[in-house]
């Protein structure tokens, strides 16, 4: 089933999401399965808990639209469950990134390129795993999701605030996106 994705305004945008007990959460296979549905829908490689509505650590990434940039033997889809990344390194690197949150809104932001995280897999195996270059990327966006930070949360100064009329825009249900979407006050 393909979900409402919330838009920036949002008040669940901005929680820090709970750990789940994923053992004894209800329908978990039936979330992620519509969570990959929702976020192939929309276009988008990476879909949080938090932009569904739902303020838990959970989010999903489907790099299969950009193969090319994911090392060989990395799983493109993967679930990360109650994660936690314990270490950032590498070189900082400033990437185009946008959200399924902020339609049409794209902005350079600087991550490290590696990072390592720990977290339950979509069968509740414990994975403890490094990843570095685009998988990084869209791995620390997702995380940012579950402790209610956005993108533009990590903008330039200056840039962020020549946006700021593009943000206001959002909270007031100005935007346009070819998926279903909710601006939940």
């Amino acid at each position: 089933m393909i979900l409402p994705i919330y838009i920036y305004g949002s008040p669940v945008l901005r929680e820090v999401a709970k750990d789940i007990d994923a053992a004894n959460y209800p329908n978990l296979k039936e979330l992620i399965a519509d969570m990959f549905e929702t976020m192939v829908e929309a276009d988008g490689v990476g879909l949080a808990a938090p932009q569904v509505g739902l303020p838990i650590r959970l989010f999903c990434i489907d790099l299969t639209p950009v193969a090319d940039e994911v090392p060989k033997g990395m799983p493109l889809k993967q679930v990360f469950i109650n994660a936690e990344i314990y270490e950032r390194g590498g070189a900082e690197v400033k990437m185009g990134e946008g959200c399924l949150s902020l339609p049409g809104l794209n902005e350079d932001v600087v991550r490290p390129s590696k990072i390592r995280i720990r977290y339950l897999d979509e069968n509740l195996n414990e994975r403890d795993e490094e990843f570095d270059g685009y998988p990084a990327r869209v791995i620390q966006h997702e995380y940012d999701h579950t402790d209610g930070v956005v993108f533009t949360d990590r903008v330039a100064p200056l840039r962020k605030n020549l946006i700021k009329s593009k943000l206001l825009a959002f909270t007031k249900g100005k935007y346009r996106a070819s998926y279903r979407c909710k601006l939940a006050k």
